[in-house]
């Protein structure tokens, strides 16, 4: 496999934006008509998505030690797609011929050579990981909504019981669909895990977003959704060990730093915990009752609301970090950053020129458009107005 020839290949491709995609799902679907049900009715975010994975399997091909952890992560999650092995096959015969079309005259033997080859390993590494995850987990987990709370116009909380025991780390995202949608969003649960198995879910409907607007509008007591296995160790304390935390929380964000707050309390450590929640306006603050509760339980526990717009001062917009380094020195904590790839941005940078180390900041990867963390971690895309992936 001629790695160089691969990418430079690739490069020429992918310089006709979307009309790659768009070349290749209609020869998939015209050539092979079933595939069609595995994908959203909505194709844009999964157009996006091909390019991008497509990119960032080509610039990774000659490093296989890491390109081998995101294939298997990504062959497991298509489970809950429905892809199987025969599937593979269909796709590589898509690409091949997309590539043929897009390189015309400098399509070669040689290069459709590299280009089996390089998509041969793919589908090998992602189907060995999906046959190897059948033995531990399922495709995904019917859960029955058991609560469902509107705590304003867009937002409502859900309680979910899963029919089977769900396995999840606190700060971990589970993938969420509504049997009616064709489609998955990541959230991550709001509560570390129960001896019941129920997951409290923070949902925001995004203007546009099939999942997100069926489960705060369209879902109700009753009714069954699914769940698919848990991604991502970005906002997991383990690379905390026992320090102290700050937690620097925007809007439906709070739910995963919700999660590592039960955690700490579960754990006994008694570690030093300061949250900081920011809403737009003091009428957004949706989960108040949740956060008067935790800090009357725990004296090692401070919150602090940071409402981000202040009439009197228009134009300026106060972000929970802000107000965090106006309050004090926090260079010893352990900082876990969940909210808007605007909010995480804003926040990662101030906190590097404060003198904070990578080390100590934890985020999970940016962009809306993935299936969840561990693309957004992998691939670092630009974010999409998007409904199937990403965070809150």
């Amino acid at each position: 496999m001629d790695v160089p020839r691969l990418k430079q290949s690739w490069s020429l491709v992918a310089a006709h934006g979307d009309q790659v995609p768009l070349y290749f799902y209609s020869t998939l679907f015209l050539a092979y008509p079933e595939t069609r049900q595995m994908f959203p009715t909505n194709m844009a975010g999964q157009r996006d998505r091909l390019v991008t994975a497509l990119g960032h399997i080509v610039s990774q091909v000659d490093q296989v030690d890491r390109l081998v952890g995101f294939l298997q992560d990504l062959g497991v999650d298509h489970r809950k797609f429905a892809v199987r092995a025969e599937h593979y096959p269909a796709v590589g015969e898509a690409l091949l011929a997309t590539l043929r079309h897009f390189l015309a005259d400098q399509w070669t033997d040689e290069l459709a050579q590299d280009w089996a080859a390089a998509y041969g390993l793919v589908a090998q590494v992602m189907t060995e990981a999906a046959q190897a995850a059948e033995a531990t987990s399922p495709p995904w987990w019917a859960a029955e909504v058991v609560g469902h709370e509107r705590r304003a116009f867009d937002v409502a909380v859900l309680t979910l019981r899963p029919q089977y025991l769900l396995p999840f780390t606190a700060g971990q995202s589970i993938g969420v669909s509504h049997p009616a949608v064709r489609s998955w969003r990541y959230y991550s649960p709001a509560n570390a895990p129960r001896a019941d198995g129920t997951v409290e879910l923070h949902v925001r409907a995004a203007p546009g977003g099939a999942v997100s607007s069926r489960l705060v509008y369209g879902c109700a007591v009753g009714d069954q959704v699914h769940l698919a296995a848990p991604v991502g160790d970005g906002l997991t304390l383990r690379a905390a060990g026992s320090a102290d935390l700050l937690l620097l929380a925007g809007g439906t964000g709070w739910a995963p730093l919700k999660a590592l707050v039960e955690q700490v309390a579960a754990e006994g450590s008694r570690r030093r915990v300061d949250v900081y929640v920011g809403a737009r306006s003091r009428s957004e603050f949706y989960d108040g009752d949740a956060l008067e509760k935790l800090t009357a339980s725990y004296p090692w526990l401070s919150v602090t609301q940071v409402v981000g717009l202040d009439l009197n001062r228009p134009g300026e917009f106060v972000y929970p970090v802000d107000r965090a380094l106006a309050d004090g020195d926090w260079r010893s904590r352990h900082v876990y950053v969940c909210g808007s790839d605007d909010m995480v941005s804003h926040t990662v940078a101030i906190l590097t020129r404060s003198g904070f180390h990578a080390g100590q900041v934890h985020h999970e990867g940016l962009g809306r458009h993935w299936y969840g963390p561990s693309w957004r971690t992998a691939v670092g895309g630009p974010a999409v107005s998007d409904d199937s992936g990403g965070a809150r």
